[in-house]
């Protein structure tokens, strides 16, 4: 079992017909994704790529019963685009559009809020590498060939590091479950603790690798969380132990303000939780293979 993503999955694209929403569009459907078809105002009724293009997200989930949706949209109309697929009905969308105002991505989260909790749209980003269930289906930008299928979930805000992680989990045999990038945006759509509830609910999840950084709080509210609810073991790796206060490093969400945003302090918030750290990132795949080595130990 997958969370969140599957082979049967119906996908859309937003903003399919251009550049970006075409390369990556091509390559989810090469590696298996059920794509039925994309959304590109202004050129609905023509083929792309083999698959139906619609004006709107409405007509496109009318004719494909489509129920996620990928969004590769300028930052400028991207906000209008994740507003639209929820007006639509579209139960997952995936923002990969990196550069959303703020103020925009507030906008978002008070329109979503509009629905019931239980028909409310889940979202994924923006400024992501998106979702990955290996050998079923991908809806992003995460290079394939690399995740390796298996027991183990991924989540993380940085993508390079989420790709570090299942590689060096792939040379040593162990694969992956699902693996979820909520981005590096400081307003988001899903947070670590949203993630990590999925994968505890999930059968065929043994344990869950949680790749944070400097910024913000959802490490820490994550780990008291991880700490009172799960069963699972928790592996966490923290980016930016050098990273000086005040200074933006490389998501917009990525700079320390307040106390507890450094990466030495979540590290020790994370510690106190029990959940077990990543040193360095070389070393993911070989705490990864510790700790389920222990656990079959102990089992």
């Amino acid at each position: 079992m997958a969370i969140l993503l599957n082979r049967s999955t119906r996908v859309i694209v937003q903003g399919f017909t251009g550049k970006i929403g075409s390369f990556h569009a091509e390559d989810m459907k090469r590696y298996g994704t059920k794509l039925v078809g994309g959304v590109t105002p202004g050129k609905g009724g023509q083929t792309h790529l083999g698959l139906p293009v619609f004006n709107t997200v409405k007509g496109a989930v009318r004719e494909t019963r489509a129920e996620a949706s990928i969004v590769f949209v300028p930052p400028p109309f991207a906000a209008d685009s994740i507003m639209e697929a929820a007006d639509a009905g579209i139960k997952l969308c995936v923002c990969i559009t990196d550069g959303i105002p703020s103020q925009d991505m507030m906008q978002v989260k008070r329109y979503m809020r509009r629905y019931r909790f239980e028909d409310r749209m889940r979202l994924v980003g923006p400024n992501c590498a998106g979702i990955i269930t290996p050998g079923q289906a991908l809806m992003g930008i995460m290079p394939g060939s690399i995740y390796l299928p298996g027991r183990i979930g991924i989540v993380g805000r940085s993508g390079t590091l989420g790709y570090e992680a299942a590689s060096q989990m792939k040379a040593l045999g162990i694969g992956v479950s699902t693996s979820v990038g909520i981005g590096g945006d400081p307003i988001n759509g899903s947070s670590f603790k949203d993630v990590l509830k999925l994968f505890e609910q999930d059968d065929e999840t043994d344990a869950v690798v949680m790749i944070g950084e400097i910024g913000g709080p959802q490490e820490a509210e994550a780990a008291i969380w991880a700490r009172d609810n799960m069963r699972k073991p928790l592996i966490a790796y923290i980016a930016g132990l050098s990273a000086p206060k005040g200074r933006r490093m490389g998501h917009a969400g990525a700079i320390i303000s307040a106390f507890g945003e450094s990466a030495q302090e979540k590290v020790e918030i994370l510690k106190e939780a029990g959940v077990i750290i990543v040193p360095t990132p070389s070393s993911f795949g070989e705490v990864v293979a510790d700790t389920l080595a222990r656990r079959k130990q102990a089992a």
